[in-house]
């Protein structure tokens, strides 16, 4: 509705497609290093639900190919694993952060030329505070926007961490307003 009130007044907006907005971890691993002491992981991930289709293993197996030429070029590398939630994982390993992002971008893309972009779970970069424990931002494609998540143990979460980062990071990346839509990620696979 808003498109098309903004389209009858003559406004356009300026804001990126929800697919472009994931580049933003590109520039602000720099401020959540510096500023906050973040230190980015080697690793990252992108989950999406498969579908049984012969159309999906084709989109896969195009995945597969450009993962291995992307790998090639770079000493990076991938691997593939199905949590027990049934979700399939990318899960690349990295020592270039912006090479990360943008392979995650690639993948996402994909699977949105093949008509699977509303599979897409989300994108998750990690990172480790000053204490070791792990820091994670998703970047829910639906959305397209970030949000922390800092598992503490067994079911439980930092959220007072969660909203503090955010609030931080809030100008620099497209941070999700609504609580609600924060979705924990028990038993990450990397």
């Amino acid at each position: 509705m808003r498109r098309f009130i903004d389209s009858l007044l003559g406004r356009t907006r300026t804001e990126p497609p929800k697919g472009e907005r994931l580049f933003a971890m590109a520039t602000a691993h720099v401020t959540l290093q510096t500023s906050l002491g973040l230190e980015p992981d080697r690793m990252a991930g992108i989950t999406f639900r498969p579908v049984s289709s012969g159309y999906f293993e084709q989109a896969a197996e195009e995945l597969n190919q450009l993962l291995e030429i992307s790998t090639q070029q770079s000493a990076a590398t991938f691997r593939t694993t199905t949590d027990n939630f049934g979700f399939d994982w990318i899960i690349l390993d990295d020592a270039d952060f912006e090479d990360m992002v943008a392979t995650i971008h690639v993948v996402s893309t994909t699977l949105m030329e093949h008509q699977f972009g509303d599979r897409i779970l989300a994108a998750v970069f990690r990172f480790k505070d000053r204490n070791g424990r792990s820091v994670y931002w998703f970047y829910n494609f639906r959305q397209g926007a970030y949000y922390p998540f800092i598992p503490t143990g067994k079911q439980q979460r930092d959220n007072a961490e969660e909203m503090r980062l955010a609030n931080l990071m809030g100008r620099e990346l497209p941070v999700e307003k609504e609580l609600e839509r924060w979705y924990p990620m028990w038993e990450i696979p990397f």
